[in-house]
């Protein structure tokens, strides 16, 4: 076998094109688009396949010697391990192919989303690809039937199955978009003109399936099931491990030091509301209670919000104030690969929110898609109030900056210039979340927008949010959370809408360990910072430590040996790593 650095280039090689024939889907995703009329094998002899190819890869990349490796080389094979150990989980304990109906429908929409979203190559080959993946849709629907039994002690569960129903009619939607898209591009092209028959009968293939799969669901496999999906503490102390990527992360402590930040940060918003208040609420005397202060003072800013029309342009026109911020204050290099603000299509709008998508390390040329959900045409007027109230003025800047820069946008450009095909490839959500929370932080620290005060106490809220997300997260799977328990947490608690907080609560029933990577993320990449500025300071023969903000994050510019700006673009400078790697990255430290 052989193990020199140049083995290992040749071995990654050999791994990704495995990978990318076993998960087509990936591969679409990553920019490489040989496997684009194909679905990963979702059969149980797949399954099998891929605990194969897991256990027989994770023998070979162990073998590799520390001494025989280059340092990047070390963390690009400890990078693969992880996401090899976490597939491994997946397939062999977590199974949610057998009990999570949602699952089969994210994705399949996403398989189709991806080659209808991104303009990667020219119609006619699209077109191809969507042909192709139609016309197989019916045996990943057979699969899915196949799997949703349930497993010894896991049921069906209800939660999911009822969610997968509400949402497969958009990916039937999918479909008739692709008709609708080539039957457009067919009046400027006749080679797409003469892909349109196979195309056509390849989508009445998959309605046919995809209304077989629906039946399937809400006739057989709804009245057999049952409970919401929670995991139980010991199998999401493992879901937490794997999606972290930290072998020592301990769900009970991440819950103290939650609960630990979420006091720190309401007072401080007490602080900031007493402030206000004079002029929020004139003429009102000050309540004795603190969540009365605060609840006051955050729905007299809530009533300032866009129309629910208006949420896009109002994103788009926060987004051009918050770069110019950023080229005024030299804060961080920007980018101009392009960026779309759009709707969410209707398959992606189960868990609700904002997302960002962007486009694979092979196809970096290609718009990132910041996709907002619009208000529900159903919902009523209280309803449609309650959710844009909580999508108001300064959150919609909150959001921008997350999702777009410095956030997720921004970090997605450099994440996609990093020469490691490894670390894009494989990016770590909680890397990705974690940033967008941290660097929005510092934003605020930055200046913006700091003659308004009404700012910042948002954005304590929405920071809130984030260390709520991870108490709720363990809550619910680990402890059994209740849904009023749960609604008290985040409406009492976050001071959040009632429509938003049922929302996050049938959120984190739906998801497990995805909750916890904001704060997880925000509060590693703070460590992380706090560190370097620690050692960049001894090095210039200072002693540095953080000012006394308590448990609150932020509130530091340059320091002794420290520069702001080189540090925010050293950490999103080499892909998206997990942050354990990351530290090995910037720390230099003895294990790397």
């Amino acid at each position: 076998m052989t193990t020199s650095a140049d083995g290992f280039a040749g071995r990654v090689e050999a791994f990704l094109a495995e990978t990318f024939a076993l998960d087509p889907i990936r591969a679409t995703d990553a920019g490489m688009h040989g496997h684009d009329t194909e679905w990963p094998d979702w059969s149980d002899e797949g399954r099998r396949a891929r605990i194969a190819f897991a256990d027989r890869w994770l023998t070979e990349l162990r073998a590799f010697p520390d001494g025989e490796l280059t340092a990047d080389q070390r963390i690009d094979r400890d990078q693969l391990v992880g996401e090899l150990e976490a597939l491994r989980f997946s397939e062999t304990d977590l199974r949610q192919d057998a009990w999570d109906a949602l699952a089969w429908v994210e994705g399949i929409g996403t398989g189709l989303f991806l080659i209808l979203a991104r303009e990667y190559a020219p119609p006619p080959v699209r077109v191809a690809a969507l042909t192709g993946r139609l016309a197989a849709l019916p045996r990943v629907v057979d699969a899915a039937i196949d799997a949703l039994v349930g497993l010894p002690g896991i049921p069906v569960s209800r939660l999911h199955a009822e969610t997968a129903v509400d949402q497969l009619p958009g990916v039937s939607e999918l479909v008739a978009e692709a008709v609708s898209w080539a039957e457009d591009a067919a009046t400027a092209d006749g080679d797409v003109a003469h892909l349109l028959p196979d195309l056509r009968a390849a989508a009445d293939q998959a309605r046919d399936a995809v209304g077989r799969l629906e039946a399937h669901v809400r006739d057989v496999v709804l009245p057999s099931s049952e409970g919401e999906g929670r995991l139980g503490a010991e199998r999401f102390e493992h879901q937490l491990r794997h999606t972290l990527r930290d072998p020592e992360v301990d769900a009970e402590r991440l819950l103290g030091r939650a609960e630990r930040e979420a006091r720190a940060v309401r007072a401080e918003m007490r602080r900031i509301a007493i402030e206000l208040w004079p002029a929020r609420l004139p003429g009102r005397p000050l309540p004795a209670d603190e969540g009365q202060i605060i609840r006051g003072v955050l729905d007299a800013i809530a009533a300032e919000h866009p129309a629910a029309d208006d949420l896009l342009d109002a994103c788009r026109t926060r987004l051009a104030e918050i770069e110019a911020f950023c080229r005024q204050k030299g804060l961080i290099g920007l980018a101009a690969e392009p960026l779309t603000i759009d709707w969410a299509p209707a398959f992606l709008r189960g868990f609700g929110g904002a997302s960002l998508w962007s486009p694979g390390p092979l196809d970096r040329s290609l718009p990132a898609l910041f996709l907002i959900t619009p208000v529900p045409d159903e919902w009523s007027a209280d309803e449609r109030e309650s959710w844009l109230r909580e999508l108001n003025d300064r959150q919609i800047s909150l959001l921008t900056i997350h999702e777009a820069v410095p956030g997720h946008y921004l970090q997605g450009v450099r994440a996609n210039e990093e020469p490691s095909i490894v670390r894009t490839v494989f990016g770590s959500g909680v890397f990705a979340e974690g940033w967008a929370v941290y660097v929005t932080q510092v934003m605020i620290d930055a200046g913006f927008d700091s003659d308004d005060l009404a700012l910042r106490l948002v954005h304590w809220k929405f920071y809130l949010r984030a260390i709520l997300n991870a108490i709720l997260d363990i809550r619910v799977h680990a402890h059994g959370m209740t849904e009023e328990d749960a609604i008290a947490l985040l409406v009492d608690g976050g001071f959040q809408e009632p429509s938003e907080a049922r929302n996050k609560f049938k959120r984190a029933r739906l998801t497990s360990a995805q909750l916890s990577t904001y704060f997880v993320g925000g509060t590693a990449l703070q460590d992380l910072e706090v560190e370097v500025r620690r050692r960049a300071a001894a090095r210039v023969g200072i002693a540095w430590e953080r000012a006394g903000d308590g448990d609150l994050p932020g509130g530091h510019g340059d320091s002794p040996g420290f520069a702001r700006r080189q540090h925010l673009e050293a950490v999103i400078a080499h892909g998206t790593p997990p942050i354990p790697l990351l530290r090995r990255i910037l720390l230099d430290d003895e294990e790397s």
